[in-house]
């Protein structure tokens, strides 16, 4: 099982969802980043989610810093972060090892793994994994600070309610109101009708999904690799990484098949003695390498795997079909406390990038 991202600048994932522990080591950070632990901690709040709306299971998720520090600041050794599990009821799982559930990597995580995987809560392909990455990404973010890069994602639709789209030329004003919110959404009238969605869906036993947008500011022209580098290829990778992602797109994505090259093309102009485009359809993207402009992503998550409803499945012990109803605590949406996550994935693959592009001591030299 391969646990680790990144080239310059890696993180590597560990732990299960009922086991002691779950966490990241980061290896390859500039030295003498600030580690702002109370930012780290709002950054896992967000992660936890409004109650009402996510699993009953509330773990502290505070983070330990257990190597990597010196001072408060990374002495450029490997960081390794830990977050402890404690509210774990895996006698939930019992009778689940022969019924696989449905959506879930339960079946899949056993043929590859001779049924050696740990299964309880999800095991190792658990959503609950993504606290570690939360964690890694918000320290990714601390080292942004002194470059002026910021990342926001809201939810742009949930349960067949939307929030309006971020502007796509400058979206700083979006940044600065989903800083400010519990909920990630842009428009309160919006956040109320998609959080009655999802309460809709959980009193139907069921669950919901949405998509996500996310805006990155602050970007210099000329950060990624044309092919197999590109930055649309380097975030894909990361955001396919989160559990139920099952669709990324950059700028107007599959909108720009539907359009003219007149007008999917974003014309260029002269600001500040810098070059920028009038529109922002490439996402701030052009052959792989950004161009200076916001980037603009959007990613789809399906619906929760875990609902209350019976359900078909097959008993592999004895292959043939049987029903299952599943107990536990599980959310009727998971994307809305993704937002975070999204967020935290696309700091860690900027990160790598611009660790590429100017050195692992790039948050001292990066020139915007």
């Amino acid at each position: 099982m391969k646990n680790t991202f990144g080239s310059a600048v890696s993180v590597t994932l560990f732990g299960e969802s009922h086991g002691a522990a779950i966490g990241a080591v980061i290896d390859g950070l500039t030295p003498g980043i600030e580690l702002d632990e109370e930012f780290i901690a709002r950054q896992m709040k967000k992660r936890l989610g409004v109650p009402a709306l996510s699993t009953a299971r509330r773990e502290a998720d505070k983070v330990n810093i257990v190597s990597g520090t010196f001072k408060g600041k990374t002495c450029g050794t490997p960081l390794t972060l830990m977050i402890e599990n404690a509210d774990t009821k895996s006698k939930n799982y019992d009778g689940l090892f022969d019924l696989p559930r449905p959506g879930h990597a339960d079946l899949t995580g056993r043929i590859k793994y001779g049924g050696f995987n740990d299964y309880t809560g999800g095991g190792h392909f658990s959503g609950r994994i993504t606290a570690a990455l939360t964690a890694a990404g918000a320290v990714a973010l601390t080292a942004f600070r002194s470059l002026g890069i910021r990342i926001g994602t809201h939810l742009l639709s949930c349960g067949g309610e939307s929030d309006r789209r971020m502007d796509p030329v400058d979206p700083s004003k979006d940044l600065d109101v989903l800083e400010a919110s519990e909920f990630p959404a842009l428009d309160k009238s919006a956040a109320e009708r998609m959080t009655e969605a999802i309460l809709e869906a959980k009193n139907d036993l069921d669950s919901v999904g949405g998509v996500l947008e996310t805006a990155i500011t602050g970007l210099p022209a000329g950060v990624g690799e044309p092919w197999f580098d590109s930055v649309e290829s380097v975030l894909s990778h990361l955001l396919f990484s989160i559990p139920a992602v099952k669709g990324v797109e950059f700028g107007e994505g599959f909108g720009l098949a539907g359009m003219r090259g007149s007008a999917a093309n974003d014309p260029f102009a002269a600001k500040d003695g810098k070059v920028v485009t009038v529109t922002n359809n490439c996402g701030g993207i052009l052959g792989g390498i950004t161009d200076g402009m916001p980037v603009i992503l959007r990613t789809a998550v399906k619906p929760t795997p875990s609902v209350y409803k019976e359900q078909d499945t097959v008993d592999l012990r004895s292959m043939k079909p049987a029903k299952l109803k599943i107990e536990g605590r599980h959310d009727p949406a998971i994307v809305y406390r993704a937002a975070v996550v999204q967020d935290s994935v696309c700091a860690i693959g900027i990160c790598d990038l611009l660790a590429q592009r100017y050195g692992t001591d790039f948050a001292r030299t990066v020139k915007k």
